[in-house]
């Protein structure tokens, strides 16, 4: 399953390192790419594990927004 977080508020390469390393630590995350540019991020990984809610609420929790596309 593959999951795509429009993230608001990244302004360096330390935000998309934030972002990357949190959203690994997720329950069922296999790998995270991180578009400082595009400000997104495509999280993928098992589909009965991946929450996209708790996905939202980690990018949330490091201090930026997040919505799924």
């Amino acid at each position: 399953m593959k999951v795509t977080l429009q993230i608001g508020g990244m302004e360096c390469e330390d935000c998309v390192k934030a972002i990357r390393e949190a959203l690994e630590d997720a329950a069922g995350v296999e790998s995270v790419k991180v578009d400082l540019a595009k400000g997104r991020a495509v999280i993928e990984g098992e589909e009965e594990d991946l929450d996209v809610s708790e996905l939202i609420e980690i990018v949330e929790i490091e201090g930026y927004e997040a919505k799924a596309l």
